[in-house]
């Protein structure tokens, strides 16, 4: 492989992308536009952000090694992000656009009390740092094995190029980078495909060499028991996670919220079989990968038929993707800090300039601490395991209440703490201390019920007796009274704001417009430069020029002329 090439490929994307951050950087001028986007994003870019928000390296290595061993079965797993998708865009997102919130911390506080909000926030916030901050890291071991690099140094430059164009452009410089990403790691997935395929000597004998049971819906370890309650959770997750319900928060309607999650459904329908076969192509060309070993299945196709160029491509893509789904942790973490503790708890009279200021430099400080956990992985031997292990520990409890409390008239806080109290502390108990102190341990299926189904039986039973002794929580009479008033304030008439959005949301288009045209030209270039895949990186980059033209085409029809006071209402 050719590091020179394959390094000035990453290097010229990644600069690019902090240019777009940069561009960013006067469009913020309120909370309500620096991480909300104005309420108006686009449902379209929306979605892309959301469905780039949700995956990491990761991706390819966790997914990558269970393709790899056991074949189609990694790809009915993420199938189950997909029904979590289509449920959040059919009852959630249009549910959490209603509530006017800025951020699912504010629900929490209007509709369930300030106690559960701030228990909420700070084991959100800690398991949100943790969780991302241990993906930096395996990414940043990828570009440095690929490249030579010594880790120390590539996970420091890497974590703080994430976090630049967050802390200066907001959620705008988040989502316009997410599809810029999302466009270069499809190209990248499109490119190894099909030459993976013909390292396997074609589609005829990839079936032939294939392990039995390769291309079963179901395999190993992964049974049916397991495959629905993952998809249980995801529901919840996707649904319910912070950090995903600020992409149904930030567009325009309920209606542009449905569809932001039923493209993310539509993309994960897909993509999941794009992503897995090159691992399990690379299974019939070397099946002797053992152990941890198998992580590296994809790193390894990609070494064995990607050109100079297009390794770096595909490196830059896995970065991205990574950055991506920390970039957005990062926006609603400092969103919640800045809004929820500073703005609600620290100087609630705060100016618009002040909150700005607090907002870019919370960003700074938590991707800083991401960093640092990033850094402090390869020393703490189970860390990895630790940290996937507190998100299942705490996914149900934290989520499924919030969900609840979308459609329930009769949850009160005071439930809620009961419920999720109870739930973490049973799973804490069969997570770790029955392991250490008897030695029995769930299986992946059982573990997830637990997790997930603890919280929401509890949640039902408290529904049915709240409902038997016609209980009707005054949290709940509370949140609609204020809910009204939010509405009653936001149909008056702000020409100012009105007018700013629309300049905003022009901009942002016509920005992603110059940054596909852009990744096309260099793509083109790109094409000159390998010793295969000619022709195929051409025709991508053609695609890409073309595609450049839809959001172009939008940002043209965004009026953006002042309109009279007189009719702004209209």
């Amino acid at each position: 492989m050719n590091s020179t090439i394959d390094t000035t490929v990453i290097f010229v994307f990644s600069a690019f992308v902090m240019c777009i951050g940069l561009l960013f950087a006067r469009t913020g001028r309120n909370m309500k536009s620096f991480f909300a986007g104005g309420e108006a994003v686009p449902w379209f870019i929306g979605g892309l952000s959301l469905f780039m928000s949700f995956f990491s390296a990761g991706t390819f290595v966790a997914w990558g090694s269970i393709a790899y061993k056991y074949g189609w079965v990694a790809i009915t797993i993420q199938w189950t992000m997909c029904i979590g998708g289509l449920v959040t865009g059919l009852f959630l997102a249009p549910r959490w656009k209603a509530t006017g919130a800025l951020t699912a911390a504010e629900f929490i506080k209007e509709r369930l009390g300030s106690t559960v909000q701030k228990s909420f926030i700070y084991i959100f916030m800690l398991v949100s740092l943790f969780i991302k901050g241990s993906v930096l890291y395996p990414v940043a071991k990828l570009v440095s094995s690929s490249l030579g690099y010594p880790l120390v140094p590539s996970t420091i430059v890497l974590g703080i190029f994430m976090i630049a164009y967050t802390a200066v452009g907001g959620l705008w410089a988040v989502m316009v980078t997410d599809i810029l990403q999302f466009i270069i790691l499809t190209a990248a997935v499109l490119i190894i495909l099909p030459l993976a395929f013909d390292a396997a000597g074609g589609a005829t004998n990839f079936q032939a060499q294939a392990p039995e049971g390769f291309f079963d819906l179901l395999n190993g370890e992964y049974t049916l028991g397991f495959i629905l309650a993952f998809a249980l959770y995801h529901i919840f997750y996707i649904g319910g996670n912070w950090t995903f319900v600020q992409r149904y928060t930030s567009v325009d309607s309920p209606r542009s919220a449905k569809k932001v999650a039923f493209l993310f459904a539509g993309l994960y329908l897909i993509s999941p079989i794009l992503w897995m076969l090159p691992p399990m192509l690379y299974k019939t060309i070397n099946p002797d990968l053992q152990g941890l070993d198998t992580e590296n299945a994809y790193l390894y196709i990609c070494k064995l038929v990607l050109p100079p160029g297009l390794m770096g491509l595909m490196l830059t893509g896995m970065y991205f993707s990574t950055s991506a789904s920390a970039n957005t942790t990062l926006n609603v973490v400092s969103a919640i800090f800045t809004n929820d503790i500073y703005k609600g708890i620290i100087n609630p009279q705060a100016s618009d300039q002040k909150l700005m200021k607090v907002a870019r430099n919370s960003s700074w400080l938590f991707g800083l601490g991401m960093i640092l956990i990033a850094l402090a992985v390869p020393y703490i031997g189970g860390m990895v395991e630790v940290v996937l292990s507190v998100g299942a520990i705490t996914g149900g409890p934290l989520l499924a209440p919030p969900i609840w409390a979308l459609f329930s008239k009769r949850l009160t806080g005071k439930a809620t703490l009961y419920i999720t109290g109870i739930s973490l502390g049973v799973n804490l108990i069969f997570k770790i201390l029955l392991p250490l102190l008897t030695g029995l341990k769930l299986s992946r299926g059982e573990e997830m019920i637990l997790g997930v189904g603890l919280p929401f039986l509890m949640l039902i039973a408290y529904e049915i007796w709240a409902a038997s002794r016609q209980k009707v929580s005054q949290q709940h009479l509370d949140y609609v009274a204020a809910r009204a008033v939010r509405k009653a304030e936001y149909m008056e008439a702000n020409p100012e704001e009105a007018l700013f959005i629309r300049k905003q949301n022009h901009f942002g288009l016509r920005v992603i417009a110059f940054a596909l045209a852009f990744t096309a030209l260099l793509l083109f270039i790109l094409s000159f430069l390998t010793t295969s895949g000619t022709v195929l990186v051409a025709c991508i980059a053609l695609g890409i020029l073309i595609l450049a033209y839809i959001p172009w085409r939008a940002a043209q029809r965004i009026n953006v002329a002042a309109v009279p006071f007189e009719n702004a209402s209209h």
